[in-house]
C-alpha cells in the first residue's frame, strides 16, 4: 500500500513547526520528490498558517489530533514518517509514539526529556523492532551536534590511534541564541514529574538512564564551575544546560554502536567562559542562572524574531584523549540560533535522511548517530548550515 505522504509535520501551526514548514517549502518544494503535509489539530488554523507562510494553496493539510484515536489512526495510514514538534512530549507524545511503534511508522522529534524517553524505550522498543518503525528522539540542538560530534571524534581517533578515546570532553566555545519556550516547558514538566512520579528523579540523575542493562564508569557531574586543566591557560568552564540530555544520548549511541566508544567511556559537557578572574566570574554567573525554569522565560509558541534567529550561531569543541597522551579535537558549528533556526533545519533533514538515506536502519528506538551517522552529517553540511571537522592541535 502506497501512502499519500512521506512525512507529515505534526504541530505545523506552532512556532517551531512553522519554521520546519518554511524550511521544507524552501528546500523541498512541490516537485522535489518529497511528499509532505502540514499537520495540526485545527483545520482552520492550518489553512491560515499556510497562507501566512506564503505556501502554495494546494499544500496538503492534515488534521492530526493525537488525542483522538480515529484521527491518530488516520495519521498512521497517511504517512511513512511523523515529524512532531509538539512538546512537552511527556504531556503530548505518549499516544503518538505508541501508534508509530505499533504501525511501523517512522518518528522524529525534538525531545530533551530523558526520563520520558526511557519510559518510551521500556514500553515500545520491542514493538518498534517488530513493526520496523524507526523512532528517533532528540533531532534538534539537543542532541545532534553533540551526538554526531562525539561520533566523528571517535571514528577519527580509532583510525589514528587504533582504539577509541576513553575520555571525551564536549565544550561549548561560543553560542548566541535563546532557548525555546518549548524547552522551558519541557524542563518544568520534567521537574513536575520528578516531584510526583517515583523513579523519575533517579532516571534524571543517572548518566546511563538511556542504556537499559548497561552501567559504565562514574561520570563527571559537570554541575559546578571549575578550571578545566585539559584546555590549559587557566580556562574556566561552567555547567551547560543541555548536558543532562546530551550526555544520556551519547551514552545510548555508544550502546547502540555496540560500544564502539568503549565500555570505559567517560564523557561530559560544559560551557567555556574564559581564563582568569573574568572567566571565573562569568562561570559563576552561568551556574547561578535559573531563568530557564522561571516563569519569566519564553512561553511555548513564542520565540525570537527572524533577525535574532539568523544572527545566532554555535561552536562546540570535542576533545578526545587517552592515557598514552594522544589527543584529537573536533569542531562542530551551526549558522543559526541553536533553539530554533538551526533546530528546525536539523529535524527536517533528520526526517528526510531516515526516509531516503538510512533505509537499512532497522526498527527500534534510536539516537541520531547509530541510526543515520555519516549520511546525516553529510546532509546537514550540504543543506542545514552545520560543519563538522577535525581541528589540528596547536
Amino acid at each position: 500500500m502506497t501512502k499519500p505522504y512521506d512525512l507529515i509535520v505534526h504541530g505545523a501551526t506552532g512556532f517551531t513547526g512553522r519554521l520546519v514548514v518554511e524550511y521544507l517549502l524552501q528546500r523541498y518544494p512541490a516537485g522535489s520528490g518529497l511528499r509532505w503535509a502540514m499537520g495540526g489539530r485545527n483545520a482552520d488554523k492550518l489553512a491560515s498558517v499556510r497562507d501566512e507562510l506564503g505556501a502554495p494553496a494546494n499544500t496538503p493539510l492534515v488534521v492530526t489530533d493525537t488525542s483522538n484515536p480515529a484521527s491518530l489512526q488516520a495519521l498512521m495510514d497517511a504517512t511513512r514518517l511523523v515529524l512532531t514538534t509538539v512538546g512537552p512530549y511527556q504531556l503530548y507524545g505518549n499516544e503518538l509514539v505508541a501508534a508509530c511503534a505499533a504501525n511501523g511508522v517512522d518518528y522524529v522529534d525534538l525531545c530533551g526529556e530523558p526520563a520520558w524517553m526511557r519510559q518510551m524505550i521500556d514500553a515500545h522498543e520491542a514493538t518498534a523492532k517488530a513493526s520496523g518503525a524507526r523512532i528517533v528522539f532528540s533531532c534538534g540542538f539537543d542532541s545532534i551536534p553533540f551526538d554526531l560530534g562525539v561520533y566523528l571524534l571517535q571514528k577519527e581517533f580509532a583510525q589514528r590511534f587504533g582504539h577509541p578515546a576513553p575520555r571525551v570532553r564536549g565544550r561549548v566555545r561560543k553560542m548566541k541564541g535563546t532557548f525555546s519556550g518549548g524547552t522551558a516547558a519541557s524542563l518544568k514538566a520534567t521537574m513536575a514529574a520528578a516531584a510526583t512520579q517515583p523513579g523519575v528523579l533517579d532516571l534524571l540523575k543517572n548518566p546511563f538512564s538511556l542504556t537499559p542493562g548497561f552501567e559504565g564508569p562514574r561520570q563527571p557531574t559537570g554541575n559546578k564551575p571549575m578550571v578545566d586543566e585539559a584546555l590549559g591557560d587557566g580556562v574556566w568552564v561552567a555547567p551547560f544546560v543541555m548536558a543532562a540530555i546530551n550526555t544520556r544520548n551519547v551514552h545510548r549511541s555508544n550502546l547502540l554502536l555496540r560500544h564502539a566508544y568503549g565500555t570505559d567511556f567517560v564523557y561530559d559537557e560544559m560551557l567555556i567562559t574564559g581564563p582568569g578572574e573574568k572567566g571565573e566570574a562569568l562561570a559563576n554567573a552561568v551556574a547561578g542562572d535559573k531563568s530557564l525554569g522561571s516563569d519569566k522565560g519564553p512561553q511555548p509558541g513564542e520565540g525570537p524574531s527572524r533577525e535574532e534567529r539568523e544572527s545566532g550561531f554555535y561552536d562546540v569543541l570535542f576533545l578526545g584523549t587517552d592515557d598514552a597522551g594522544n589527543a584529537l579535537r573536533v569542531g562542530v558549528k551551526g549558522d543559526r540560533d541553536p533553539g530554533y533556526g538551526s533546530t528546525s533545519k536539523m529535524v527536517a533533514e533528520s526526517a528526510i535522511c531516515l526516509l531516503q538515506d538510512a533505509t537499512q536502519t532497522p526498527g527500534g528506538i534510536w539516537t541520531t548517530a547509530p541510526a543515520m551517522g555519516d549520511a546525516l552529517m553529510a546532509r546537514l553540511q550540504a543543506n542545514a548550515g552545520l560543519s563538522f571537522g577535525v581541528e589540528e592541535m596547536s
